[in-house]
C-alpha cells in the first residue's frame, strides 16, 4: 500500500482545491473540450476524494484529476490481449489494422457512402468495399455485407426459406455463443427445420431423402467452436450441390481463401468452387476486420437477399464499410501477424521482457505457451507461443491498471502470452507489469 500523505482531518480538507478552481486548470479545460464536462468533473471529484482520504496530497489534486481522465469519452477501454486467444470474443475479437483505423477516422465525417461525386447522383451504398470483397473472392457471382454473421444467415433464411424447410444435419445444430442456438435463430425467421442424419454421421442420401417441394435450401454449418472425432461422417459440398436445391454454407470464421496453417478450416473460395450457392461468414474473425456478416454466392441469390426488406434492417454503417475495405485492400492485419508469428521470435521477446523486469524485484520468468485461434475458429488447433509467467496476484492488478492487460491463469501463475500482443506494445506491457508490481 502507498504511504498516506496525511490523515483525513479538517486541516487537510481545507487545503483541497475547490472544484471551480480545478476546472480552470488549462489541462482540464482542454480535456473538457475533447471529452466533455461531465467526464472531467467526475475525474475531479475522484481526485478530491482521494485527497480527503489521504491518498493524494492536496497540492497534487489537479495532477491526479488529469491522470484519472480516460483516453476517450466512451466507456470502452483499450486493453492488451495477453490471453493467448487471438480472437477473444470478450475482447472484441479481431483488432483492426492501422489502415482500417485510419479509414474509420476518415469516414467519421460526411462521406460519399451513397453519392457519386463525379455525377452528383445517388450511388450504390458501399460500392468500393463490396468491389474489394468481390475481388478477393472471384468465384462469387456477387457479394453483400450485413452487420454480423448471424444476420447473414438470418437474411438468407428469411429470403429463401420463410414458410419453407431448411434441411440441416443434426450434427451441425450448434450453439453459437452467449446462449444463442442456431435452431432458434433459424426458426425465428419463419422457416421450418428438417433435421437429418445423426449427431456423428450424416450422409448425402440423408439430405436427398428429406428434400421435397417445401425445401428452401440445404444448410451446411461448419462446427467452428468444437470438434467431433471418432466414428464420424459428414457430407461435403460437392455431394450436396447436385441435389437440385440451393446449398448454403456457413463457414463461420471468415477465411476467404485457404490458409496453410489452418488446412481444416473451410474458406469461401473453395466452398463456392465446390458448388455452394451461397457462403456466409463473419468479418471480425480470421479475416481480421470489423464485425460484419459476409454473403458471397450466385448473383441471383445475392441480389434477392440484398433487395429483401430485412436487408435494410441489418445493413452496415459507413464506418464498418470503411474498415472492411481497408482490411481487404490494406497490409496484413494484426490477426495475420499473430497467426504467423515465429515461435522463436516470441521466445526472444519473452526473454527480453523478463530480463528487463527482474531488476525491479519482480518474480517473472519466460516460459513456453500454447495459443489458440478462438472466436469460433480452428477448434483444436494450438499455436506454439511464449509468455511471461508472474505470480497469480498480478492478474487482477493488471486487469485494473491504467493500461489494462488481460492474461490467463494457469497452474497458479498469471501468464501473459505474447502471440496476440504486437511487438510494438512490449514497452507498454512492461510498464503495466511494473505498475502492477507496486500496486
Amino acid at each position: 500500500m502507498p504511504e498516506a500523505f496525511a490523515g483525513p482531518d479538517d486541516d487537510v480538507r481545507r487545503l483541497i482545491p475547490r472544484t471551480d478552481a480545478l476546472l480552470r486548470d488549462p489541462r482540464l479545460v482542454e480535456a473538457a473540450r475533447l471529452l466533455g464536462a461531465s467526464v472531467v468533473k467526475a475525474a475531479v471529484r475522484e481526485a478530491q476524494e482521494r485527497a480527503r482520504t489521504g491518498r493524494v496530497a492536496p497540492e497534487n489534486v489537479a495532477d491526479e484529476a488529469d491522470a484519472l481522465l480516460p483516453d476517450t469519452a466512451g466507456g470502452l477501454r483499450a486493453v492488451i490481449n495477453a490471453t493467448g486467444v487471438l480472437l477473444h470474443t470478450n475482447l472484441g475479437r479481431a483488432p483492426l489494422s492501422a489502415a482500417a483505423r485510419r479509414a474509420v477516422a476518415e469516414a467519421a465525417g460526411p462521406t460519399d457512402v451513397e453519392l457519386d461525386l463525379r455525377t452528383g447522383v445517388r450511388a450504390r451504398r458501399g460500392r468500393t468495399a463490396l468491389g474489394a470483397l468481390h475481388e478477393r473472392v472471384p468465384s462469387a457471382g456477387a457479394v453483400h455485407v450485413v452487420n454480423n454473421g448471424a444476420a447473414a444467415l438470418v437474411l438468407a433464411a428469411t429470403a429463401l426459406a420463410a414458410g419453407r424447410e431448411i434441411v440441416v444435419s443434426r450434427g451441425e445444430m450448434v450453439e453459437i455463443g452467449d446462449g444463442f442456438r442456431l435452431p432458434d435463430l433459424l426458426v425465428s425467421t419463419g422457416a421450418r427445420l428438417r433435421e437429418v442424419g445423426t449427431t456423428n454421421r450424416t450422409r448425402a442420401d440423408d439430405y436427398a431423402a428429406a428434400i421435397g417441394p417445401d425445401t428452401g435450401f440445404v444448410l451446411k454449418v461448419h462446427p467452428s467452436n468444437f470438434r467431433i472425432t471418432g466414428f464420424t461422417r459428414a457430407a461435403d459440398v460437392p455431394e450436396l450441390a447436385g441435389l437440385g436445391v440451393p446449398v448454403v454454407v456457413d463457414i463461420g470464421s471468415g477465411l476467404l481463401a485457404p490458409h496453410p496453417l489452418l488446412p481444416e478450416e473451410p474458406d469461401a473460395e473453395t466452398q463456392l468452387r465446390a458448388g455452394a450457392s451461397l457462403v456466409t461468414a463473419s468479418g471480425d474473425k480470421l479475416l481480421g476486420g470489423p464485425q460484419c456478416g459476409l454473403l458471397l454466392g450466385q448473383e441471383d441469390i445475392v441480389r434477392t437477399l440484398s433487395r429483401h426488406p430485412l436487408a435494410r434492417a441489418v445493413r452496415v454503417d459507413k464506418l464498418t464499410l470503411a474498415a472492411l475495405e481497408a482490411t481487404l485492400t490494406g497490409p496484413p492485419t494484426p490477426t495475420d501477424d499473430a497467426l504467423t508469428a515465429a515461435p522463436a521470435a516470441l521466445r526472444a521477446r519473452a526473454e527480453r521482457l523478463a530480463s528487463a523486469l527482474r531488476p525491479y524485484g519482480i518474480d517473472v520468468r519466460a516460459v513456453e505457451s500454447d495459443a489458440t485461434v478462438g472466436g469460433g475458429g480452428a477448434p483444436g488447433v494450438t499455436l506454439p507461443s511464449a509468455a511471461l509467467s508472474l505470480p497469480e496476484r498480478f492478474a487482477a492488478a493488471l486487469r485494473t491498471g491504467r493500461v489494462p492487460v488481460v492474461g490467463r491463469l494457469e497452474s497458479g501463475r498469471c501468464l501473459l502470452d505474447l502471440r496476440a500482443v504486437p511487438a510494438e506494445e512490449d514497452e507498454r506491457l512492461a510498464e503495466a507489469v511494473r505498475a502492477a508490481a507496486g500496486s
